[in-house]
């Protein structure tokens, strides 16, 4: 079965948030769900420019309306001096009018598997009708301090000392005190270990759970 059917991706606006990973998915489900309908990808903080899409910026409504009439995906953004995107000008409740699928990459993890929310964070836009947290089981195992952005943050969170490894418990203390994701993906769950600590922490945790591997395409529903 497709991640996109396993996260059960409806019309309208899906945030991703949480730790890294969160750019792959997006390219996943924009492929996937280009064969249902039309599919805007962009972000409400910053991405780099994706290559293999369509990408406007500063677009109009008109020109994202007439470029969906040519591409079944397209990236809107606005260019930032950094040479990133921000979010699109026009606004998300716009967007939401132009595609029948809005992908938002709604966090940043500078590309480790873990993270803890700042207070402006995440940034999810008005009117999501599903945020998806991104967690990497690569991280089990491994040293808070090495592992997660903003790791004095997380260590407080969760109890921990910050050179302590991350175990299903750790993730969960933090997932469930920020209270951020209506379903959770643990990506880079490849082998039978960190299939093990990703079905321990989703026994932990009462939210719809997949685990899999982005890269080999291959994914189970750990809780529905």
């Amino acid at each position: 079965m497709k991640i996109s059917q396993m996260l059960n991706i409806k019309h309208g606006i899906t945030a991703l948030i949480g730790g890294g990973g969160k750019t792959t998915l997006m390219y996943k489900l924009a492929n996937e769900l280009s064969a249902l309908g039309t599919v805007i990808i962009c972000t409400s903080t910053k991405i780099y420019k994706p290559e293999g899409f369509y990408v406007l910026t500063d677009a109009s409504e008109e020109s994202i309306a007439e470029a969906l009439q040519t591409h079944r995906v397209i990236c809107a953004g606005t260019k930032t001096a950094g040479g990133k995107l921000a979010a699109p000008g026009i606004g998300f409740e716009k967007l939401k009018r132009l595609a029948d699928y809005i992908i938002v990459e709604a966090d940043g993890a500078h590309k480790l598997p873990l993270k803890a929310h700042a207070e402006y964070e995440p940034v999810i836009p008005k009117n999501t009708n599903l945020t998806v947290l991104v967690i990497g089981a690569d991280a089990f195992g491994k040293p808070v301090s090495k592992i997660c952005h903003r790791p004095e943050l997380y260590a407080e969170i969760t109890g921990v000392d910050i050179h302590s490894p991350v175990t299903p418990e750790t993730v969960r203390r933090v997932i469930t005190k920020e209270g951020f994701g209506d379903c959770l993906y643990i990506n880079k769950a490849e082998d039978e270990a960190a299939l093990n600590n990703a079905r321990t922490l989703a026994s932990m945790l009462d939210m719809p759970t997949v685990a899999g591997s982005l890269k080999k395409e291959e994914y189970i529903c750990l809780r529905s």
